[in-house]
Parts: C-alpha cells; structure tokens; sequence
C-alpha cells in the first residue's frame, strides 16, 4: 500500500512539471507569434503541432507499454520532452519550432498514456474518480502556473524555455525511483501488434464511445484557451499580464474543485455529472462573450474551469468505469486520441473564425460546441440506460 502510494505522488508529481510545460508553451509561442506579426490562422495552425505529435504515435504506443511496462514508456517520452524544450532558443524558424512541437506532444503523450493508464489500474474502483481527479489536479496546477512563466520574458526571452526544461528534467529523474511494472499482469492480453489494437480500439468504443465525448470537447476548449484566446486578449487591449491571469484563473477553478467534483462523480455517477456540468458551461461561455470588463473576465474564466476544467479527468474515469481491464490501455489511447483530435481543431478553427469575423465569435463558437456536446452526453446516456433496462 505504501509503494502504491509512493508511486501515485510521483506520477502526479511528473504530470504537474508536464503540465507546467504544456500551459506555458501554447501562450508562450502565440505571444510570441503575434508580436513578430504572424496571422491568427498560422498562430492557431502551428498550435497544433503537440498534438499532432499526438495522434502520429497513439497507434504504435500500446504494444511497447505492454512489452516494456510503464516505466520505460515515461523515461523515454519524458526525456524527449526535456530535450525539446531546452533547444527550442537555439534557432527561430517556423519549420523548426513546429518539429519540436511535435515531438514534445509524442513524449508528452507517452508521459501521460503510461502514467494514467498505471494509476487507473491500481485505483480501486471506488476511488478512481478521486484518484483520477487528484491526476488530472495536479496537471492542471501545472496549467495554471504555466502560463505565469510567459513574464519572464521580461527578464530574458529565452528564459522560460530554460526554465520549463529543467523542470521537466527533475521530475524525469524522479521516475528512475519506482519499479516497473506490467499491464494486466493477471489477464491475457491476446494480440499485441498494431492489428491487434485497432481491434481492441473498436472494442473500446462499442463500450465507451461516450466517454470520449467530454476529452474531445475538453481538448478543442483548452487549446482554444490557450493558443486563440490571448490573440483575442491581445486585440481587445488587455495587456499582456492581464491576458495571463485570466487563462490561469480557468485553470485555478479547475484545481480547486476538480477533486470534489471527481468524489461527486464517484457518488452519484459520471452519466449524471458531465451533462449537468457541460450545460451550466455552455452557459457560461455565452454569457462571457457580452463581458468586457478584465476583473469580471477572472471571475467569469474561474467560474468556467470549476464546471468545465474537469471535463478531461471525468470522461477518463467513466471510460475505465466502462472499459474491462483488460482493454484499459486501448481505452486510454482512445481517450488521448480523442483528446488530440479536438486540440488539432481548437486553435485551427478559432484563429480562422476570428480572423474571418471579428474577435467576439470565439465566444460563441465555443458556445455551439458546448450545447452540441450536453446534448450528445444528455442523450447518449438516456439511450444507454434504456438500452440497460
């Protein structure tokens, strides 16, 4: 019980420094970008290249966890990670940078397959929301301080890389304390070659296509956020300190009631929770797009992360809630595909929309995609429990 508990706080620990580096990067690089004039389009464009990284490596990746175990999984993805971000002053080109961009999202995407994918199978069933929420808390205090670094700037251009990678680096080091281990050491794993896992994918999401729903809405949302909001921030007259603030206040509604809300949904059911909490969001966002005042931008942002920053750690849960033991890898690849997939289109399709129509229409197309998503989740889960009885 001790080294299980020893090694829940290291991997949180491990996804905390992941998560610092992933908020800083994406505000980071779209300041960056808009200073030297570079189109909203191309801005939202290149935001994409982490999660690209992604989708490229989430068909290979499940044979070498099972081959390997967790621990070579996050050595490898996280060193990939350090490396990257360390040598991203050494040239500014376009090209360059989007490469980068795109291994840090393979190795951040090894990082966390491997590490929530552990967690969740030596999380008893009654505590895996909690332990999932305590996860996904963790990241996201890495998000809110992340986008904090964007100051140091100030001090020298280059320092936040610097600083982001050496972070990365200890917690890196931190994994060579845990002992290895394997998936489902007691089940059979039957196929473990690329045509084995598409299979186990459609296996997966015969059973839990619906918990995919809220990772792709929270992925489209966050990089929205992040990559697209302080274009709009920066357009509007907010200063730049300012902008930084409200991105994180979004991510401190969601640190301080992501654990709650993962016992709530323990209690009373994920089915129950998510379509409650994307609805009174929805809300929310439209509301925000007639608020112009910085102050009440805060507090409308963290009451935002406390209904809708969840969204990513709940439909993980309610996918293993779903998911034999068996496939939970396959599951977990699909919940990060699905991830990726709306964090490809989230600063793609907001940096078009507003350069198109004005700034302002970043509020109401998130708006859309919200009410599209309570009434996928209200009405996927009717079926379902109708299908049950």
């Amino acid at each position: 019980m001790k080294s299980n508990r020893f090694k829940f706080w290291i991997l949180t620990v491990v996804v905390a420094i992941s998560g610092l580096s992933q908020g800083l990067l994406l505000p980071l690089i779209s300041i960056i970008f808009e200073g030297k004039g570079i189109s909203s389009g191309l801005n939202g464009f290149h935001a994409t290249g982490i999660y690209i990284g992604v989708l490229l490596v989430s068909p290979f990746i499940e044979a070498p966890l099972h081959r390997f175990g967790y621990k070579p999984i996050i050595i490898v993805g996280g060193g990939l990670v350090a490396v990257a971000l360390l040598i991203f002053p050494l040239w500014f080109n376009l090209y360059f940078w989007f490469i980068l961009r795109l291994l840090i999202g393979v190795g951040d995407h090894m990082l966390h397959f491997s590490s929530q994918t552990w967690i969740g199978a030596m999380s008893h069933p009654s505590k895996r929301g909690r332990n999932m929420a305590i996860y996904g808390l963790f990241f996201s205090l890495g998000f809110a301080i992340g986008p904090q670094l964007v100051n140091l700037m100030a001090i020298n251009a280059n320092l936040p890389f610097a600083i982001s990678g050496i972070m990365v680096l200890v917690a890196w080091g931190l994994v060579w304390f845990l002992r290895n281990e394997f998936v489902a050491e007691s089940a059979v794993i039957r196929e473990i070659s690329f045509f084995g896992s598409l299979k186990r994918f459609s296996g997966v999401f015969r059973l839990a296509w619906i918990a995919m729903i809220p990772p792709f809405v929270y992925g489209i949302l966050e990089t929205a956020l992040n990559a697209t909001f302080p274009i709009v921030g920066l357009r509007d007259g907010i200063p730049q300190a300012m902008v930084v603030t409200i991105i994180s206040a979004f991510s401190v509604g969601t640190i301080l009631f992501q654990v709650p809300i993962g016992i709530l949904s323990d209690r009373i059911g994920r089915a129950k929770v998510l379509p409650i909490f994307v609805g009174v969001g929805a809300t929310l966002f439209f509301v925000t797009a007639f608020v112009s005042n910085s102050i009440l931008l805060i507090v409308m942002f963290f009451v935002m992360g406390i209904f809708l920053g969840s969204m990513y750690s709940l439909g993980l849960s309610y996918m293993t809630d779903l998911t034999p033991l068996e496939l939970l890898p396959a599951g977990n690849i699909l919940v990060g595909m699905s991830f990726s997939l709306g964090s490809i289109i989230g600063p793609s399709a907001t940096g078009i929309m507003i350069g198109l129509f004005g700034n302002d229409v970043f509020y109401f197309v998130i708006t859309g995609l919200l009410v599209v998503a309570f009434l996928a989740l209200f009405f996927g889960n009717a079926r379902k429990s109708s299908t049950i009885v």
